[in-house]
């Protein structure tokens, strides 16, 4: 049962209004880079840290569309000896077990490539070694937990027939054409599908980090831009979208909801401080007023903000709710990107500038004192949507699309709400 503290902590995350416990989300930590894989449906990604492997991929690099057409011609080719079968609902099936399924799972592993040849003609009924690594590979590619289980997720990713995949893929290329045009050699990568974060530097996948995106009736959009500010113990200035939906609802019911959300009003930008008590909340003009959020450590932006000129108004931060980055499914936002282990990102922004490091960092945002910093050297930023895309060590990833635009024609932009019906 959360308390009204818990509440007012929500409401303080870009007042998102679900929480893990009441989706039944798994709760679960952030761990380190070899601890299970690429993310999951029902769990969170392990990948939030510093990345010593070169062997990780980015998510778009150069190549990226080079690769995707490799991908589709394989893919046709699947499709065209008949895609592979479908793997009926059954219990969970773990290494070590015997089944009939087990047979259908090999084919269809074998089918897009993650176990040899053979096995589409010779398989066992016995869930081998083999089988156990091939399934992690693939729930790593796909987003899903990889304990190596046949589990219902899995199951139910592995029966998505060889010609949605293709269609998938297909939709894709456009996008991934466009998130490579003139990129540089330093630059973060957005994934709005794959709620996750690459800092990559000439090639190399500096940190991975788990994100928090727009919900389905927020989405965030598309963008390309360049970063060039880092506000630490940054104000928040509510969008008027955020004050119509969430703040002016609940400020009609208490006006303590100010005090406890450590809230300031003021006549317009730069306007004199008004007393709340004066103001009949059930007829003002919300985007007469600016509510300005003070620093703190419940401030909804909590210890940084990130910025990167755009039209749509968002920006990258930090949260105070870093619970939620336990969860699989991760749109709780009204838009912008939440970051986990956000400073891992703002030390790499700030390398070889004056004298930044994680010690200043973190002692800047101990003072709670509102610091701006300029980027000396200003590093691209793109949010992309994904729902494909192909590593350059050959893997291709699958995501579910979670704003609805495969099969659009969608490229960049502001996404179309969808509404919770």
């Amino acid at each position: 049962m959360y308390n009204r503290r818990n509440i007012v902590k929500g409401v303080l995350a870009a007042f998102a209004t679900a929480s893990t416990t009441s989706l039944g989300l798994a709760q679960s930590s952030v761990g380190n880079w070899n601890q299970g894989g690429f993310g999951g449906a029902n769990r969170a990604s392990t990948t939030t840290r510093v990345v010593s492997d070169f062997g990780v991929s980015p998510m778009v690099t150069p190549n990226s569309y080079n690769s995707m057409q490799n991908a589709i011609a394989r893919y046709e080719i699947i499709v065209a000896r008949g895609g592979w079968p479908k793997i009926p609902p059954s219990r969970v099936l773990v290494r070590g077990t015997k089944n009939k399924i087990v047979r259908l799972l090999q084919k269809r592993l074998a089918a897009e490539g993650y176990l040899p040849v053979s096995y589409l003609t010779k398989q066992s009924k016995k869930f081998n070694n083999e089988t156990y690594k091939a399934l992690i590979a693939y729930q790593k590619a796909n987003g899903l937990h990889a304990l190596g289980h046949l589990d219902r997720l899995t199951q139910k990713a592995l029966s998505v027939s060889a010609r949605s995949r293709l269609a998938t893929l297909r939709a894709n290329l456009p996008r991934i054409k466009a998130a490579i045009k003139n990129l540089g050699d330093r630059y973060v990568m957005v994934n709005i599908p794959a709620t996750q974060l690459d800092a990559v530097e000439f090639g190399v996948v500096y940190s991975r980090h788990n994100v928090i995106a727009g919900q389905a009736s927020r989405p965030s959009p598309i963008l390309n831009s360049k970063i060039t500010e880092l506000n630490f113990n940054p104000y928040w200035n509510a969008p008027v979208s955020i004050v119509k939906k969430d703040i002016l609802p609940k400020l009609q019911k208490s006006l303590g909801i100010l005090k406890e959300l450590d809230i300031k009003i003021f006549d317009g930008y730069g306007g004199p401080e008004v007393d709340p008590k004066k103001v009949d909340w059930k007829t003002a003009d919300p985007e007469r007023y600016h509510f300005r959020q003070q620093p703190g450590e419940g401030n909804a932006m909590a210890s940084v903000k990130i910025n990167f000129p755009n039209k749509y108004a968002v920006y990258m931060h930090d949260t105070p709710t870093k619970q939620l980055f336990g969860a699989g499914q991760r749109y709780f936002s009204s838009g912008c990107v939440r970051i986990d282990k956000v400073h891992l990102l703002t030390d790499w922004l700030l390398k070889k500038q004056e004298d930044w490091n994680p010690e200043k960092i973190q002692s800047v945002v101990k003072s709670g004192d509102r610091t701006d910093v300029k980027v000396h050297r200003p590093t691209q930023v793109r949010f992309v949507y994904l729902t494909a895309w192909v590593t350059d060590d050959g893997t291709t990833h699958f995501r579910n699309d979670i704003y609805k635009l495969d099969g659009t024609g969608f490229i960049s932009g502001q996404p179309r709400a969808l509404t919770d019906s």
